[in-house]
């Protein structure tokens, strides 16, 4: 059976995953122990603790939904004409952000670090091209983007085949997976990669040296792609939710566990030696990230497989709205930090919640309304049949 028709669910989790990115974003100034762009003097190990969780899912899922957007873009068309539209999707605003919404973010943190002069006194550094930290060319929180370009690049010749009747055969197959739970099985190569190469090659981002998180994100790329290729799948995600909830759920309670009581690898109260105990501590975070992604995937299409009038907007404005949104929290907590009489909470909240009226704004007021603005934030021309032919991209 091929699924023609967009499913609706996915479009809310798509937008419901912006809003995780956003509290996510906003507190990283605040959180204990990892670094960011600019921090408080003073910082949370609950907000951290928030951000941890945020952090073992939210990028997995909106892979996961990727993958589903690629099959819909990919059907009635080749895998050339593919690949042209996700460099006007990805490409397109990956290279005006780096240009134009993240320096911005660079310059702030300049100025943080001593820097006296003007934005426009310091822009020229970015056109030396020396990647950041150490020069000011980055694409910060815009590597998403770039990563899914690349894969979507990589596979879609693989994405095309699966797409077209000729793999029929191969979607039978798939179909045998949605018997019982094995499903599930999906996780199996993701867990195995994270596990044994996620502390070997700790995430970076910056795509020269993330190889073990370049591999794991794609994983659940191709899972997305899989599932929608073959709808009994999300069929039986829909129909063991609850399953994929408990997984996510108790191997979440055991890895805070573990953590709390420091029995994790290189503490204090890790009893074992051998390298084995190593690998099934790592594979434990893959696990609640698989968990998580396949319950909201299960949840959302039995809850929110449903339209409203304000979704279209949503949809539409998910995409510029990540784009955006970093650079407003840098130079907004770039004003706040040195508030010291303001406490922690409120400077979260003030950040959180500006970020989300001046990140609307300006797309509602200086983005959807030109064309320019439309190509360079990798929205769909304002044309009826455009509309009608491409999904919006699901992208954070």
């Amino acid at each position: 059976m091929e699924n023609t028709q967009r499913q609706t669910y996915l479009d809310w989790l798509r937008i419901l995953s912006i809003a995780g990115v956003l509290f996510f974003h906003a507190a990283m100034p605040f959180v204990a122990e990892d670094g960011w762009h600019l921090k408080n003097a003073e910082t949370s190990n609950l907000l951290m603790e928030s951000n941890f969780f945020l952090h073992l899912f939210r990028m997995p899922l909106l892979f996961f939904i990727s993958g589903t957007v690629s099959y819909y873009m990919m059907r009635k068309r080749s895998a050339t004409a593919f690949i042209g539209l996700r460099f006007r999707r990805l490409f397109i605003p990956l290279l005006a952000g780096m240009f134009i919404i993240v320096p911005p973010q660079i310059y702030m943190e300049r100025l943080a670090g001593g820097y006296q002069g003007s934005f426009w006194s310091w822009y020229p550094d970015v056109f030396n091209f020396v990647p950041y930290p150490e020069g000011s060319f980055s694409w910060h929180h815009l590597w998403f983007i770039a990563y899914l370009f690349i894969y979507d690049i990589l596979l879609a010749p693989l994405f095309s085949w699966m797409s077209a009747g000729t793999s029929d055969t191969f979607k039978n197959l798939l179909q045998s997976l949605s018997r019982g739970k094995r499903v599930y099985l999906l996780m199996i190569p993701g867990v195995v990669w994270y596990a044994l190469f996620s502390r070997k090659y700790p995430e970076t981002n910056d795509l020269v040296n993330d190889g073990g998180y370049f591999i794991y994100w794609i994983f659940f790329l191709l899972a997305g792609f899989i599932c929608v290729v073959q709808p009994r799948l999300m069929d039986s995600l829909e129909r063991n939710r609850r399953f994929a909830l408990t997984i996510g759920f108790l191997a979440l309670m055991f890895l805070n566990y573990l953590r709390w009581n420091k029995i994790e690898p290189g503490h204090q109260n890790w009893p074992f030696t051998s390298n084995l105990f190593n690998y099934l501590f790592e594979a434990i975070k893959p696990i609640v990230a698989w968990g998580w992604v396949l319950a909201l995937i299960g949840y959302g299409k039995h809850y929110l497989n449903q339209k409203t009038r304000a979704l279209n907007y949503m949809n539409q404005a998910a995409y510029p709205f990540y784009i955006l949104h970093q650079t407003v929290i840098v130079i907004l907590v770039y004003y706040f930090i040195p508030l010291t009489q303001e406490s922690i909470l409120s400077k979260y909240i003030y950040t959180l919640g500006f970020t989300f009226f001046i990140t609307l704004l300006t797309y509602h007021l200086l983005i959807r309304p030109f064309a320019v603005t439309r190509l360079l934030f990798g929205m769909k021309p304002k044309n009826p049949a455009i509309k009608q032919s491409e999904p919006d991209e699901y992208t954070p």
